[in-house]
């Protein structure tokens, strides 16, 4: 359809000119392509080019009269009669004499020849449309109405007052309609339409989709056009499928609109389900992917997408073999890296090629770098087939065990890396693990991950899961938590850490409070109180409930009371408004919608968009609590507030070290610091070493000493 492409680059542009006059030179071709003609009418028909086509699409007939097949000659006279805007006497006549032949039994036709306009040929825009609406309308016949009431059943119709009653889906009670306007937005619906069958028995529909999802959808698809996820779930979802059985029954029709051979799956989540004109075989699609030769990286990701989806072929001995060929075809590629390597003698093993093809053991023991080799490896399931590898194939697997065991970033492969170092009672494994709770500022990651275990399993399960270990683990999980404050690329995390210490009305408080010391207590409290990412009710609720255990804890509250205070400039009061504002309006709005776009994909355990915007809901939420908690603890900062005979909130401070390298710092509250400007918070641990110091006095800063030469205010 070389034309078709054309016109739509046209249409794409706007450029009308351009347009007709591939039109013309269309027109007069020997042969007649029906579909190419049909999709030409329609693309036009939709386009901001129809009204000015409408003038030329009477030349369309030339290429009509060549069409043979009745059916397909009607479908075509009634696009040109819908586009046309002259209501020419030619046109008419021929429109005319078609529906008359057509026609020719019907007892009607002069009536609705009336109706349609062709009587006077005024205007029969639409006439062809028209009159077959008119014969599609009877008692118990369905509609769809254009202007948004949705899918309606004729309930009852009188020729004499030419009116006629209808129920739609989305309005309340029947509706009554003159001819005139029902033949102005209403389009005529098959019985065995899928908005007829989703209207007139749903209960029916719902039983096929159970049965048969994929042939629901092709329905869908076919009478309604392309689809994209969200379409498709607000097409079936309550109104078919009931929602809470809807992520299931997504989930299952996902997996097999993979392998259905007539259905096209997008590219992105925005694009839409189309239906194929010929069913395809997804092992051509495949050999042909490879033939256009893409880089090995590619092919990699080509075959494990195949493989996965039908991983029965690699049972087929002819698809096997074919695929073999390939396979060491690229491993003779002069340019292949290791990690390339060693995942294409991965699917020579999956498809059980012959042992001395398959090189894994060769390509494992000559590997100096296995870091280097699983950063270059994208496929989750490789990288662990890899680990598996070195487990079997490398005498000093334990050693590069846990060289690798922080470093790796998913979960996935830290428990498989665990759980093999357990087996083998590894002697280091402690060690390794003693490590990580002395140092969690160095692995955050894997810090929190290895802490759940530590902390929510039976004891001794997990090196360090005794009391000691917990007591240990959860004092270095208030160190890291409190070090996360600055750290942007780490906020999820520290968001996850907030929500582990929430989780079952702050269970883990409660189990660590019973295990601890009264010293180790006062040290957890101590750290909780100074912890930014708390709030205060948080850090209010964590003493409350050492108090039940610890009766004789110091009272907190002053000290948490004084440091809620948020001291703010008229400024930096109407910023945090406006910050409060573009969330709750704007940021919230498009989580909603990501949310809704994402849930449409189904399969909600192992759908990464639905999670990835719950948890930015979730931000979302903790970050306007947060900063509505700021707004109703500010304090605005006024000129006579401010006392500049010694550091305080408000004040710009200047210093110079013994080189005489000066520095200044400005104290404010934490919804105005700026750490590239200088400006700091009132809570940040610099600005509590500097608040109450005179002119004169000395302060470190970045392992230098620097002399403060001057405070003054920063209304002056």
């Amino acid at each position: 359809m070389t034309y078709l492409k054309q016109f739509i680059e046209k249409i794409k542009l706007n450029d009308y000119q351009g347009f007709l006059k591939i039109f013309e030179e269309y027109c007069f071709s020997d042969e007649v392509n029906y579909e190419e003609l049909k999709s030409l009418l329609l693309e036009a028909e939709k386009s901001d080019l129809a009204e000015n086509f409408g003038q030329h699409v009477n030349r369309a007939l030339f290429l009509w009269e060549k069409l043979k097949d009745e059916d397909e000659k009607n479908e075509i006279l009634k696009l040109i009669c819908d586009l046309q805007n002259k209501n020419d006497e030619e046109l008419a006549a021929i429109v005319y004499e078609h529906l008359k032949n057509r026609y020719s039994k019907d007892p009607l036709f002069n009536e609705k020849i009336r109706l349609i306009g062709l009587r006077s040929r005024e205007n029969y825009q639409g006439a062809i449309s028209k009159y077959e609406l008119l014969t599609h309308m009877k008692k118990g016949k369905f509609v769809f109405h254009k202007a948004g009431w949705g899918t309606g059943e004729i309930l009852d119709l009188s020729l004499l007052r030419e009116e006629m009653v209808l129920e739609f889906e989305y309005l309340i009670g029947h509706k009554s309609l003159s001819f005139d306007n029902a033949l102005k937005t209403l389009v005529p619906l098959k019985d065995d339409h899928f908005l007829s069958r989703r209207f007139g028995n749903p209960d029916l529909l719902e039983k096929q989709a159970k049965e048969n999802p994929i042939e629901i959808i092709k329905l869908l698809i076919k009478d309604v056009g392309p689809q994209n996820a969200s379409d498709i779930k607000e097409a079936i979802c309550d109104l078919v499928i009931p929602s809470k059985e809807w992520n299931r029954w997504w989930q299952n029709a996902r997996s097999k609109i993979k392998k259905d051979k007539k259905i096209q799956s997008p590219k992105s989540l925005s694009e839409p389900f189309s239906l194929r004109e010929k069913e395809i075989n997804h092992e051509e699609i495949l050999y042909k992917n490879l033939e256009a030769k893409p880089k090995p990286k590619e092919i990699i990701q080509m075959i494990h997408a195949f493989l996965r989806d039908f991983p029965q072929m690699s049972k087929n001995e002819e698809f096997k073999n074919s695929l073999t060929i390939k396979l060491i075809d690229v491993l003779g590629h002069e340019e292949l890296a290791e990690a390339e390597k060693i995942q294409i003698h991965f699917f020579l093993d999956t498809l059980k090629v012959e042992k001395e093809l398959i090189k894994i053991d060769q390509i494992i023991k000559d590997i100096s770098s296995p870091m280097d080799i699983l950063k270059d490896i994208d496929i989750v399931s490789f990288k662990k087939r890899f680990l598996i590898s070195i487990r079997k194939h490398k005498n000093d697997w334990e050693i590069i065990f846990l060289d690798l065991f922080f470093s790796l970033e998913q979960n996935i492969l830290r428990d498989y890396i665990l759980q093999e170092l357990m087996k083998a009672k590894s002697d280091k494994l402690t060690d390794k693990i003693k490590e990580l709770s002395s140092h969690p500022l160095l692995y955050p990651s894997a810090f929190v991950w290895y802490f759940q275990k530590a902390f929510f399993t039976k004891e001794e399960d997990y090196p360090l899961s005794n009391k000691d270990g917990k007591n240990k683990f959860f004092e270095s999980f208030l160190i890291l938590l409190d070090h996360l404050e600055n750290k942007p690329h780490y906020k999820d995390l520290g968001k996850k850490m907030v929500s582990l210490i929430t989780a079952n009305r702050y269970q883990m408080i409660q189990s660590v409070m019973n295990i601890a010391s009264i010293n180790q207590a006062k040290e957890y409290l101590l750290l909780a109180t100074k912890c930014r990412l708390l709030d205060y009710h948080d850090i209010k609720i964590i003493h409350s409930l050492a108090k039940v255990v610890f009766p004789v804890v110091s009272d907190y509250k002053n000290e948490i009371v004084e440091e809620t205070v948020i001291w703010a400039t008229e400024k930096g009061l109407l910023d945090l408004k406006k910050k409060i504002t573009h969330i709750s309006t704007v940021e919230i709005l498009d989580n909603a919608k990501e949310i809704k776009e994402a849930r449409a994909l189904g399969d909600l355990r192992e759908n990464a968009e639905y999670k990835a915007a719950l948890e930015r809901r979730a931000m979302l939420q903790s970050d306007l609590k947060n900063l509505a908690d700021q707004l109703n603890n500010i304090k605005i900062l006024t000129k006579d507030l401010i006392e500049t005979d010694k550091i305080s909130i408000g004040t710009i401070i200047s210093s110079s070290d013994e080189k005489g390298k000066k520095i200044t710092f400005t104290i404010l509250g934490p919804i105005e610091a700026d750490i590239e400007k200088n400006i700091l918070s009132f809570q940040s641990k610099l600005a509590k070493e500097l608040l109450g110091k005179t002119i004169g006095e000395k302060f470190k800063y970045e392992s230098k000493t620097y002399t403060i030469t001057d405070i003054r205010s920063i209304f002056e």
